[in-house]
């Protein structure tokens, strides 16, 4: 297929989880034969801030302004696949644009899914309204679950599909390197998350003040952590595998969005299994779909948990997260997106020509 993808950035991974999706899924479908185009909106943050190596991800392009992207009318007019993501800077505009000159099937990829539906009840969405949401041909959500059911019954969408982030074996793969941190916290700070974070790291780290513990990310040196906690202010993608790797065990915390809808993973999920760490997750409904409880992830619900868990037998240790990268490589790598990608673009396809 030739594919167009419109999205919030593939160019740099500063301050957002975006670009670490859209480059998995751009080389994802290059591997599989696809010829995909990028367009991402010029920025003086993401200007500043590139970190991507370029040679596997396809051809990337910038427009300053939704006029701009006229100069690529014909390379969207005769795509088979046109995707728009969510976050994108005058998302409304863009997308209305691109509707309009799109020959092949259309699909809105929403990475926040239960952030936009919040918005969009509050009105203060700005990259998506609900005129929008029946014209695309598929919704492509980051989560499942009821949340699938509510896009199609309540918004319109002609078809919702659960679109879950996922790994690049190639990149994300356990590493022979020292351990230097008995936990791990990768993520951007957001102040929905800090409660959690505190809970199940800081207090971890006060209770085990000669352990180390690290946090990476951008916003977290704003807040007051104890001293054996280790802030990292960026870690580019192609740094992720040597972090995890440098773990006893990496932690998930979810998004209060995120954790009250459910049945959507982090991508930090898969990643770190895939590096061969076991995960220490808070609970959210349907993690146990994606992952078993006590065999595959450690879920806790306090720092009481996590430092039981960290006195874990390496055995233990070893196994579950043994587990754990066997589940992600089984059913959560590029592959298997890009195959379910095209398998709905077919029907898509079929239908619309059927009628």
């Amino acid at each position: 297929m030739r594919v167009v993808i419109l999205g919030l950035s593939l160019s740099s991974s500063w301050g957002n989880g975006h670009a670490t999706n859209f480059r998995a899924l751009v080389g994802a479908m290059g591997r599989a034969g696809h010829q995909v185009l990028f367009l991402e909106r010029d920025v003086p943050w993401y200007a500043r801030n590139r970190d991507l190596e370029m040679g596997r991800e396809g051809t990337l392009r910038l427009y300053e302004s939704p006029g701009q992207l006229a100069a690529w009318r014909s390379e969207i007019s005769n795509a088979q696949l046109v995707l728009i993501g969510s976050y994108l800077p005058d998302g409304v505009e863009v997308a209305d644009l691109v509707l309009d000159w799109a020959g092949g099937v259309t699909a809105f990829y929403d990475i926040d899914t239960p952030v936009t539906l919040a918005a969009l009840e509050e009105g203060s969405c700005t990259y998506l309204d609900e005129d929008l949401i029946p014209r695309f041909d598929l919704y492509l959500s980051f989560s499942g679950g009821p949340i699938l059911d509510r896009l199609e019954r309540d918004l319109g969408a002609r078809r919702a599909e659960a679109f879950h982030c996922f790994v690049d074996p190639g990149v994300h793969r356990p590493l022979r390197v020292p351990t230097r941190w008995a936990l791990g916290y990768l993520g951007t700070h957001s102040t929905d998350r800090e409660e959690v974070l505190e809970e199940l790291l800081a207090r971890s780290a006060r209770t085990l003040p000669d352990d180390a513990f690290v946090i990476a990310g951008p916003g977290h040196r704003e807040l007051h952590w104890p001293v054996n906690i280790e802030l990292i202010e960026h870690l580019s993608p192609a740094e992720h595998a040597r972090f995890y790797s440098s773990q006893l065990f990496t932690l998930n915390v979810t998004r209060e969005e995120m954790r009250r809808s459910g049945w959507g993973p982090s991508v930090r999920l898969f990643e770190a299994a895939a590096c061969g760490i076991p995960v220490i997750s808070d609970w959210w409904e349907g993690l146990d779909t994606f992952f078993t409880p006590g065999r595959e992830i450690a879920v806790a619900a306090s720092h009481h948990d996590v430092v039981s868990m960290l006195g874990m037998p390496e055995q233990h240790r070893v196994a579950m997260a043994r587990r754990a990268r066997s589940r992600v490589m089984r059913e959560h790598t590029g592959t298997h997106r890009v195959r379910a990608l095209e398998r709905w673009c077919r029907e898509t396809a079929s239908a619309g020509a059927a009628s």
